[in-house]
């Protein structure tokens, strides 16, 4: 897992009309959100609805929030071309970038799919792990409890409460010699 307090991996990366964002283009905000998302996973689906509910708020808030989907080039349901439909059906309003390299992945030592990454207006990671405790099957509602204490506790100026539980969902799908363990 990427240590807190590390600085905020730069990037440059597309959205799926190939408009290119970077990092500094989320620059200004007390916070900034940054989600590995997908398409097809079951995990991505069951938080979905309620993720775009609760970033919509953040944004208003002025949060700045981030969607990267670093399977686009590994999994035919992630495809950049299926990303606009995706958007639309889970109401995003925060850019959804295309990862194909899965340079940014790699960066920020992105395991799955949900994975989410909350920085301090410095940039400095406070928060690395799950939206909340529910599963897809349980009983347990999603409230986005996790991510919502993170974010708050950081446009507060206080540290983010441990424990900080890791995310769990679909692993992302590396291409050929992006595996995190490859040179």
């Amino acid at each position: 897992m990427l240590p807190l307090g590390t600085p905020a991996p730069d990037f440059e990366l597309p959205d799926s009309s190939g408009k290119i964002y970077r990092l500094e283009d989320f620059a200004g905000s007390r916070a900034l959100v940054v989600m590995f998302l997908c398409n097809h996973c079951p995990y991505v689906r069951h938080i979905r609805s309620a993720l775009a509910q609760m970033t919509a708020q953040l944004q208003d808030r002025g949060v700045a929030v981030v969607g990267i989907n670093s399977n686009a080039a590994a999994h035919p349901d992630d495809t950049v071309e299926q990303m606009p439909e995706e958007i639309d059906a889970a109401g995003y309003t925060f850019p959804y970038l295309v990862d194909a390299e899965q340079t940014a992945a790699r960066a920020f030592h992105a395991a799955c799919t949900p994975d989410l990454f909350v920085f301090d207006a410095e940039r400095r990671l406070a928060y690395r792990g799950q939206m909340d405790d529910s599963r897809p099957g349980s009983s347990r509602p999603v409230t986005g409890e996790d991510l919502r204490t993170a974010v708050e506790a950081v446009l507060n100026g206080h540290p983010v409460p441990e424990p900080q539980k890791p995310s769990v969902g679909c692993n992302i799908k590396w291409l050929p010699g992006n595996e995190p363990n490859s040179a």
